[in-house]
């Protein structure tokens, strides 16, 4: 008698769409309350994360043609909490990592294999001939090569303008960095200049002629860019004794 009473029980609320839709907006708002209710009672959903700093200027150009070229339609930049991935591409994505990125490039699809903890992974001269003949050093490659942008000179006139813009949506750019915006990506090209400024003002920054170039050029800014990635946060803070034995 209790099992046919639940039946009709079930069964008057699917004919009934009014009370389905009802029912159905209650459940949803008590979900959506319980997720979204305990964030407004703590400072940031971001864990902070030591070693974690804006892109330098020649680093904020290098992501710019990153973008503009679409290379997120075919390179991720999240590496999953999953055994696989972990021995693959290295520590799993932390949050704090993409906290300047405007817009993130976390990506969608892997035609090529994700780019979290490229940075320093290969060398600027492998980068640079990757970037220009994929196919001359990873055969079975069908990404397309970017030549031309090692002539390409980078135009960059406007990337004080640029991290003003960054600050306003939440990357802590200082007026000292600002000010000294393009002398730091003209620094973070040439190994002989003075870049104790940059250095202090973006730690790990990679100072190097990438391209062997005079004029700082687009694959300039892009390699700098690449060679940052991942290299940021000391990742044995976050592993356990065991994952540092291993």
């Amino acid at each position: 008698m209790a099992q046919e009473k639940k039946g009709f029980s079930h069964d008057l609320i699917e004919r009934n769409t009014l009370l389905l839709i009802v029912l159905t907006l209650i459940t949803i708002s008590i979900g959506g309350l319980v997720q979204i209710v305990p964030l407004f009672t703590i400072e940031s959903t971001i864990e902070k994360v030591d070693g974690v700093r804006p892109y330098s200027p020649l680093e904020v150009a290098g992501q710019s043609i990153y973008i503009r070229e679409g290379c997120y339609n075919c390179h991720s930049q999240q590496i999953r909490p999953f055994r696989d991935e972990v021995e693959r591409y290295g520590h799993y994505s932390l949050a704090a990592e993409s906290m300047y990125d405007h817009p993130f490039q976390w990506g969608s699809k892997r035609t090529g294999p994700d780019l979290a903890r490229v940075g320093g992974k290969y060398s600027n001269d492998w980068q640079v001939a990757h970037l220009v003949d994929p196919r001359a050093v990873v055969p079975e490659s069908i990404m397309p090569g970017y030549a031309w942008m090692k002539e390409r000179p980078l135009q960059y006139t406007d990337i004080g303008d640029v991290l003003k813009t960054l600050r306003i949506v939440g990357v802590p750019y200082t007026d000292e960095q600002i000010a000294n915006a393009k002398a730091d990506l003209e620094a973070q090209k040439n190994p002989d200049a003075d870049t104790a400024g940059l250095a202090k003002r973006y730690p790990k920054a990679v100072v190097a002629n990438f391209t062997g170039n005079k004029t700082v050029t687009e694959m300039d800014a892009l390699v700098a860019y690449l060679q940052v990635l991942g290299t940021l946060v000391d990742f044995t803070k976050y592993q356990s004794p065991k994952q540092l034995q291993q």
